[in-house]
């Protein structure tokens, strides 16, 4: 537990009686996949951090279409929002494969707070970094073509896990679609497309960038 919060994008560099105290508040929970963490507009009584694993945060509309808001790994806080402004949680988090997750209650993190200034620096970074993604997001969904949102999500991969030959996908191709606001069928189309004009060659789950240029001209 104390490495995956030392290693953290929230904790990480801090001192470490500083850790002591967040390890001390911090909940290990298990999930199975397909299990809930949370509804929307259930109370926000604390965040999360994924320590294995994955989840995914969606809305549903009425009708049942779901929309993948995003995907945290191993490390990555969710949910930590709510702690500040006592609001419900905005959406749903559901587990995609067997998680484990540390729970950090409100009521003792913000009392934290008070006392580690350096904490709220930590998470300011980590909210701009969100909005910034979230911002991205939304011009995609609402400005751009689905095969420009595809390329623009494959060279996301390729920065995050430093690799400009090939991404592996952390998720399935149905859940890829619903990220990027359209069908399976219709992703797969642009896939075989993309394929075909030689941009990427695509073995399961492995995608290989044959043309980063290409690519960049797509997004």
């Amino acid at each position: 537990m104390r490495q995956i919060i030392a290693n953290s994008q929230l904790f990480g560099g801090m001192p470490p009686e500083h850790l002591d105290e967040i390890e001390k508040i911090a909940v290990r929970k298990e999930y199975s996949r397909g299990e809930s963490v949370f509804f929307e507009g259930d109370p926000g009584v604390g965040f999360y951090m994924v320590v294995t694993g994955k989840v995914k945060i969606f809305k549903t509309s009425l009708s049942g279409k779901e929309q993948i808001l995003h995907i945290f790994g191993p490390g990555e806080p969710f949910g930590e929002v709510p702690v500040f402004h006592g609001q419900p949680f905005p959406a749903h988090a559901m587990a995609l494969e067997k998680t484990s997750l540390l729970f950090f209650p409100r009521k003792d993190f913000v009392e934290l707070v008070h006392t580690m200034p350096s904490l709220v620096l930590n998470m300011l970074a980590v909210l701009s970094m969100r909005l910034r993604r979230f911002a991205t997001q939304i011009e995609n969904l609402s400005l751009k073509e689905v095969p420009a949102r595809l390329a623009g999500y494959l060279l996301y991969l390729s920065e995050e896990q430093r690799n400009r030959e090939q991404v592996e996908l952390q998720i399935s191709k149905g859940q890829l679609a619903s990220l990027l606001g359209t069908i399976p069928e219709t992703l797969s189309r642009i896939f075989a497309r993309m394929s075909d004009e030689g941009l990427i060659s695509v073995e399961g789950k492995k995608i290989s960038l044959l043309d980063l240029e290409g690519l960049e001209m797509k997004e």
